[in-house]
Formats: C-alpha cells, structure tokens, sequence
C-alpha cells in the first residue's frame, strides 16, 4: 500500500488543482497544467504538509517542471530521513 514520493506527489498536485490525476505527469510543465505562480504556492503548502518538510522559499522559485517538484520533494524526504552532518562550507 505503499505510495511512492512520485505518486504522493502527483496526487497532492491533481487534488489541489482538481486536475485528473492521469493528466498529471511527472514531466509536464506548470504551463502545461494551467498551474500559476499562486497554485504553485498552494501546492507547496500542501507537499509541506504530505511530507513534513520544509521548502525554501529560494528553492521555491527555481522550480518549472513537475519532475524538479518530485526531485526536490525526494531530497528533502531523504534528507529527513538520513541527515548528513553541516560542513563549515555551507
């Protein structure tokens, strides 16, 4: 019963739009779904919420594609679950 971050993230994504979820694809574009810069906030909201991470802002506004929404919605999972010691350099 598993889902997959993939399928959890597509589904957050078709719920808060009310888009099908089989129009949801991972390399569909904002653009492509009708999703502004407002729905985009509320979808980042929404995967905060999911997934009990934490988006950055500046990190917010790099993303286009659905594919970097999943990439980075992964990172922070994996980054949750396997923290990695801070180098003095970050």
């Amino acid at each position: 019963m598993s889902e997959t971050i993939q399928a959890r993230v597509l589904r957050v994504i078709a719920t808060t739009q009310r888009i099908p979820l089989e129009k949801v694809k991972p390399d569909s574009t904002f653009e492509e779904l009708g999703i502004d810069s407002m729905d985009s906030i509320n979808i980042l909201f929404d995967l905060e919420s999911e997934f009990d991470i934490e988006i950055k802002d500046e990190d917010a506004k790099k993303i286009q594609t659905i594919r970097e929404m999943i990439d980075g919605v992964t990172y922070l999972v994996d980054s949750k679950v396997n923290p990695t010691p801070q180098t003095a350099t970050e």
